[in-house]
């Protein structure tokens, strides 16, 4: 916090009005189900995001960011790619709360952050979360008073990324930032936006949730996402629901008999239709303290992230079966795939092993050094000084 503190004095040569964090997170399993009006279930990590910030005179907003770049723009100039790189996701979230007829002015905005760009673990819904908890507190907008608020402030920071960061994700990302609390997961339903506060502590049953950065950068807004999304609304609209989360588990194999011509939306529906289940089966086995039973669903999610929605990597997929074979309960991809992040459900007393494991793994291969460490589930966005 003082780093980010010192460079707002050091760049805008004023103290702050006060500091605000939103944490990263990582989605324990339900990948690719959100804009399917899916079950996800993520939780927040203690990694943040902080945002140092003060109100202007003006309609501007100037940003600066402790790891390199600065932005400045009026705010009636912002729009869809505007301005471009990593200012459009703060940027776009003034944006969005004046779009919803917020009154909200200029601000200077000092940046720094702990969660890992390009790791899969929703750097920029953390940005997007700090930037929002302080334009609400700075205009008194009040929308970090309680979850009905915050889930009003988490849909404008989505609208914000799909609009002017012109990338077409779903909601899990702003809903995990703003809405977590510490200790638990959020079971959340993106069909209607409510959310089940659902513990998860692994130390009794000698577990840790172990996060492997591949370092494979990956990035929602370069296509690949966007040709994913395209595809479960055209399997949707093909087999006449409004979405995917309307064809039951139970009715799999009648929805994928009428896909058989076209293999691309067969494989589309049969991950998301079975990963919404995969989610209901996790809450239930966390729920009868089923660890090893979390572990093989966490599996066979990456196997269905791997072979039918085809998002993994290289990177990914050693990773998933270097630690399994290193002793993890399970693994698997999270995040949007294509590089990122795993994560692997491990016993404590083996939690180094898999690291080594998965290291060596890499340097036999020729990748990037991976980076590891523990997830603990954090809470949401929140004023930090």
């Amino acid at each position: 916090m003082s780093t980010v503190t010192d460079q707002f004095r050091r760049v805008f040569g004023e103290d702050p009005e006060g500091v605000w964090e939103a944490p990263g997170r990582v989605n324990l399993i339900g990948e690719h189900t959100d804009y399917n009006n899916g079950l996800v279930l993520p939780i927040a990590l203690p990694q943040r995001t902080y945002a140092a910030a003060r109100r202007r005179v003006d309609g501007t907003l100037r940003l600066s960011s402790t790891s390199g770049g600065e932005v400045e723009i009026a705010l009636h100039d912002i729009a869809p790619g505007v301005p471009d790189g990593w200012g459009r996701y703060a940027a776009g979230v003034l944006w969005a709360l004046r779009e919803a007829g917020h009154l909200v002015g200029g601000l200077d905005i000092a940046i720094d952050s702990t969660v890992p760009i390009g790791s899969g673990l929703s750097s920029s819904a953390a940005l997007e979360g700090a930037v929002a908890a302080a334009a609400s507190d700075l205009f008194g907008l009040g929308l970090l008073a309680d979850d009905s608020t915050r889930t009003t402030l988490a849909a404008l920071c989505q609208k914000a990324e799909n609009v002017i960061a012109q990338a077409p994700t779903g909601g899990m990302d702003q809903a995990a930032s703003l809405r977590c609390t510490e200790g638990h997961a959020i079971l959340l339903d993106c069909r209607n936006g409510h959310v089940s506060q659902i513990p998860f502590e692994l130390r009794s049953h000698g577990l840790v949730l172990l996060v492997i950065d591949t370092k494979a950068q990956h990035a929602n807004s370069d296509g690949q996402y966007g040709r994913r999304r395209a595809a479960c609304e055209r399997a949707a609209a093909e087999l006449g629901v409004t979405s995917l989360r309307d064809v039951p588990y139970s009715h799999l194999a009648q929805a994928l008999h009428k896909l058989e011509h076209d293999h691309e939306l067969f494989a589309r529906v049969q991950h998301v239709v079975s990963e919404i289940q995969r989610v209901r089966d996790t809450v239930e086995a966390l729920e009868a303290g089923e660890l090893a039973e979390v572990g093989l669903l966490f599996t066979s999610s990456h196997l269905s992230l791997r072979d039918d929605f085809d998002v993994s990597c290289d990177e990914l997929d050693v990773a998933v079966d270097s630690a399994i074979g290193a002793g993890a309960l399970g693994a698997r991809m999270t995040g949007g795939g294509f590089g990122g992040s795993a994560i692997a459900l491990v016993p404590e007393r083996l939690a180094y092993d898999v690291e080594r494991a998965v290291t060596n793994a890499y340097q036999r291969r020729g990748f990037t050094k991976p980076a590891f460490f523990r997830a603990t589930p954090a809470g949401g966005a929140r004023r930090t000084e």
